[in-house]
């Protein structure tokens, strides 16, 4: 399993005032001797609209300092795509992401729901949710052409977080090309604590380890995390380095190794000003969880 490291820890959250570039990013992601980065598409990093000296130059970094890509994580914040006036303009940002995958060297696409929890009417739910499916059916067709996964983050700041939700959307999407992102704090915060459901509050018994079940053969990405089980910035999970949360990675490491046809973990510490501190110790545990030390 190689490990990689999101950049987007460097921009957000107590890093917005004076975010770092995806050069700065990577080169402290390769001191920590990562495998690879997970590329933010939000400034001042490797947006969809970056230029071709600028994505020339993002490569060469890279590629001096040996960083392999295991994901890209675009900005769709300004096209919401539960909104049916939107639904060309999301293909046309899809199919830009996809051209810098393929320049980069990415695997692997991220996309979430965009709306935020509450924000449509109960009445408009199902039919929101029909849309979503079908729009990322639509996009998972298109990066099939370009050889790049789409891999879905829900979380709790973003509407369809129940756990049924969930599935019930990837079984909607029903395109081989499109796999769930499971990041470990949004799987606690949506099967735990039901954080930011819309209607009735949904939890699982078995928590993260039942949610990891019910998902079998539909992830296609792991985002690992610990967490404290609370809301950063009442909006979505926040996360804490291993150890200062409440994930049982002791019990969960052997369903996360037995998920097929992964190559990479990332290592994701948004929403946080101490990175630095942890990059190092981050690694070493994602590395023998691996090897299910």
């Amino acid at each position: 399993m190689k490990i990689s490291f999101g950049s987007w820890a460097f921009i957000f959250g107590p890093h917005a005032r004076s975010p770092l570039n995806l050069g700065e990013s990577a080169r402290l992601i390769a001191a920590a001797g990562y495998d690879g980065i997970e590329i933010s598409g939000f400034p001042p990093q490797l947006t969809v609209d970056a230029t071709q000296g600028e994505r020339a130059e993002a490569k060469r970094i890279l590629n001096d300092l040996g960083l392999e890509v295991s994901a890209y994580a675009p900005d769709f914040t300004m096209i919401n795509p539960l909104m049916e006036r939107n639904q060309g303009r999301y293909l046309d940002m899809v199919r830009k992401a996809l051209d810098l995958c393929v320049e980069m060297g990415s695997p692997a696409m991220r996309v979430d729901s965009i709306a935020a929890p509450g924000s449509i009417p109960d009445s408009e739910y199902a039919a929101a949710s029909q849309r979503l499916a079908a729009l990322w059916h639509e996009s998972a067709e298109v990066a099939a052409e370009h050889k790049v996964r789409i891999v879905w983050e829900f979380e709790p700041g973003f509407v369809f977080n129940k756990p049924s939700e969930v599935v019930e959307i990837y079984e909607r999407v029903g395109h081989p090309n499109f796999q769930i992102l499971f990041d470990l704090s949004h799987a606690y915060l949506c099967s735990v604590a039901g954080a930011r459901q819309q209607g009735e509050t949904e939890t699982l018994p078995g928590g993260v380890a039942e949610f990891l079940r019910m998902l079998s053969g539909r992830i296609g990405h792991i985002h690992l995390v610990d967490t404290d089980g609370t809301l950063y910035g009442e909006e979505t999970s926040r996360h804490c380095p291993f150890g200062e949360g409440v994930i049982d990675f002791a019990s969960l490491g052997p369903q996360l190794r037995a998920i097929p046809g992964l190559s990479w973990w990332c290592v994701d510490l948004a929403f946080r000003s101490d990175q630095e501190r942890v990059l190092r110790s981050s690694l070493e545990f994602a590395r023998k969880l691996a090897k299910g030390h």
